[in-house]
């Protein structure tokens, strides 16, 4: 029985490191499409997000059988509900990466950002890859320093969003409403992209040492809108 709950658990950590790795390469894909206005990449996205449901539903599986199969109590049972947990940050994070394609599509062939916002966006998109592939490292390693530090990357991605309303507030802004509009929206893709890569290394955490980091520390709300 124990063989057997350790190659499941396996199995499933193998599907959420996977899905880590392509929300952040579907983000990075969706940044170029909306930068260059790129159709043929924003199609790619949009079409590739089937494969992320997939593996969500998967992993779903993998994970209630365990608790119902295996029922798995004390450190075990955390394992299998960070799981359940995770899932649903890491199957957000490509749903975030399939907004911002969408959009990019929706304005094909203009470009959805004016010029100069350009700059925040590469930036906000570079962090959020980052960020995606250092979810994906703290599910496959399992080190807690390494997702605690996921939190301090983040901050970088709240400065840029910050930032981003102070130019939208700007009585020069000439760009009109439905630009601001799309502003707005991705900006608001990007931010929570990364909360949701932190938040898997809160589980992480949670899931190796039984102690989920607190909102002081790190002041997540994930209540607030998806």
């Amino acid at each position: 029985m124990r063989v057997a709950y350790n190659e499941q658990m396996n199995a499933l950590s193998k599907i959420l490191g996977e899905m880590a790795g392509l929300a952040g390469s579907a983000m990075e894909r969706a940044t170029q499409s909306l930068l260059q206005a790129d159709l043929s990449l924003a199609e790619s996205v949009i079409t590739e997000y089937d494969q992320i449901a997939a593996l969500s539903h998967q992993a779903e599986e993998r994970a209630f059988a365990l608790l119902a199969l295996q029922a798995p109590v004390a450190g075990d049972l955390r394992s299998v509900v960070s799981g359940i947990q995770i899932v649903a940050d890491v199957d957000r994070m490509g749903a975030l990466a399939l907004h911002v394609a969408k959009i990019a599509r929706r304005r094909h062939p203009n470009h959805a950002l004016p010029e100069e916002v350009n700059g925040y966006f590469a930036e906000m998109g570079r962090i959020a890859v980052a960020l995606g592939a250092a979810a994906q490292e703290v599910l496959i390693s399992r080190d807690p320093e390494r997702a605690l530090r996921l939190r301090e990357e983040d901050e970088a991605m709240d400065d840029l969003h910050r930032h981003l309303f102070t130019v939208l507030m700007d009585r020069n802004w000439s760009h009109g409403v439905a630009a601001a509009v799309d502003v707005t929206l991705l900006g608001r893709f990007y931010e929570r992209f990364a909360d949701h890569a932190v938040e898997v290394g809160r589980r992480v955490v949670f899931l190796v040492t039984g102690t989920l980091p607190s909102d002081e520390d790190h002041e997540i709300d994930l209540a607030h809108g998806r």
